[in-house]
């Protein structure tokens, strides 16, 4: 940037505005005043600069209007120097800027071929761009943008699906502890040897388990969609935005897509959960160590249970303080419902897991499915096929918009060019005629 006149150039400035007002009154008349009324006039300009505060300190070989117009010129031409380069210089950035622009913008399209061609164009770009943010967690093309950086994104929401899944309430092992391990132990009983667990037990505090958790998943799979949705939207309307005519087709063919995609993982998810209440079945060694370590405090537990002059609570690992002074007037069965309660807690971790892992496959299979396969399929579908909008045709005719924007941009190269070529034509006419001094 330059600097503005110092101190000094705005006084002179000052007295140069006075005596151009002076000057353009009086100079321009006389040649053709009569002699009497230019000695008169002589005399008025002689008394201007021997009176006024400031054009008396003027130094005398100097003093007359023309030679200090002559003088405001020349500042003027320093100042209008200084500041020319920097007008040039963003004529410039603008004038290159607009050309880019509109070298950007897309041909017009004559023949269906070439429409069919742009359109292929446009779905090959938002393809790779969509393989960049969801499958290989590219975000160069969004550095800003958070919400762009999709395969982050997507392992948070996992982590908080998770997250929740962990810290439900059904999932604390000292609420009521123990009391509905014997309530059904109670229900459970049947003619057989009494040293054995009944599977019916098991299976119905597991399913009450899972009947606790059952809004978690459904909520998950429904927010992680709508993310995935707003992303294959916003990239496949940034690469359509020069032709508005496909973007109404193409965001309805995603957003089918994205139902129909949701609505599987939908039905993927409650089979999950359908299988997790049916079966309690596990090939993870985890099970077992797990169980062992929280069967070795059997013995701890029933010490506290039996000699009712030792402190209620107690702190088992794994579970956490309890309270067993509602347990020791019901010993009956008291050892089997700790077992049982222990394989539950062993078991219900790997539940949990299952759920956020086979999610996590699920979500990562359909994504890629999404991008390499089905979006090219249900959009072509919409635009091209059988019951298609049409969209390939309305190509060849160019949206309101963009012509506007087109003759916009031409209007400002020429005027923008125009401006540069008399600024051009001021700074050499500074350079040659101006006579000024840097």
């Amino acid at each position: 940037m330059q600097n503005g006149p110092n101190k000094k150039e705005r006084q002179q400035g000052k007295i140069d505005g006075q005596l151009s007002r002076h000057y353009a009154s009086h100079s321009g008349q006389v040649d053709r005043a009569p002699a009497r009324e230019v000695v008169r006039r002589r005399l008025e300009e002689a008394k201007l600069f021997h009176t006024h505060p400031l054009l008396c300190k003027i130094d005398k070989s100097i003093v007359s209007v023309p030679v200090l117009a002559q003088k405001l010129t020349q500042i003027q031409a320093t100042i209008m120097a200084k500041c020319l380069p920097e007008i040039v210089k963003k004529i410039n950035d603008k004038l290159n800027a607009n050309i880019a622009e509109l070298k950007r913008m897309p041909k017009n399209l004559s023949s269906v071929a070439e429409a069919m061609t742009a359109f292929m164009q446009i779905l090959g770009s938002a393809k790779e761009s969509l393989r960049k943010v969801l499958v290989r967690g590219e975000f160069d093309e969004y550095p800003e943008e958070k919400n762009m950086h999709c395969t982050a994104r997507l392992v948070e929401m996992l982590n908080q699906y998770s997250d929740e899944l962990q810290n439900c309430a059904e999932n604390d092992p000292r609420t009521n502890f123990l009391l509905e391990e014997l309530e059904v132990l109670e229900e459970a009983k049947g003619i057989g040897l009494p040293n054995f667990l009944p599977r019916t037990a098991f299976l119905t505090i597991l399913q009450g388990k899972v009947k606790g958790i059952l809004s978690k998943p459904p909520s998950f799979v429904a927010r992680v969609w709508d993310y995935i949705e707003g992303v294959v939207i916003r990239v496949l309307m940034r690469h359509s935005e020069n032709y508005p005519q496909l973007q109404s087709s193409t965001r309805r063919a995603a957003s089918n897509l994205i139902n129909k995609m949701k609505e599987k993982a939908m039905d993927r998810m409650m089979e999950s959960v359908e299988m997790e209440k049916l079966a309690d079945y596990t090939c993870n060694p985890e099970y077992l160590l797990e169980w062992n370590k929280l069967m070795s405090q059997q013995n701890t537990f029933m010490d506290a249970i039996e000699h009712v002059s030792k402190p209620s609570n107690i702190v088992l690992q794994g579970i956490g303080e309890v309270d067993v002074a509602h347990l020791r007037h019901r010993k009956q069965q008291i050892q089997e419902a700790f077992d049982l309660k222990m394989r539950i807690t062993a078991y219900w971790k790997i539940v949990l897991r299952r759920f956020v892992d086979s999610m996590a496959l699920h979500l990562l299979f359909s994504v890629q499915n999404l991008v390499n396969n089905d979006m090219e399929k249900e959009i072509v579908g919409e635009l091209i096929g059988p019951n298609g909008s049409g969209g390939i045709e309305r190509m060849l005719e160019e949206a309101p918009s963009v012509a506007a924007k087109r003759d916009k941009l031409n209007r400002s190269i020429k005027l923008l060019r125009e401006s540069a070529a008399v600024v051009a034509k001021i700074m050499d006419w500074i350079a040659t005629d101006g006579d000024y001094d840097d």
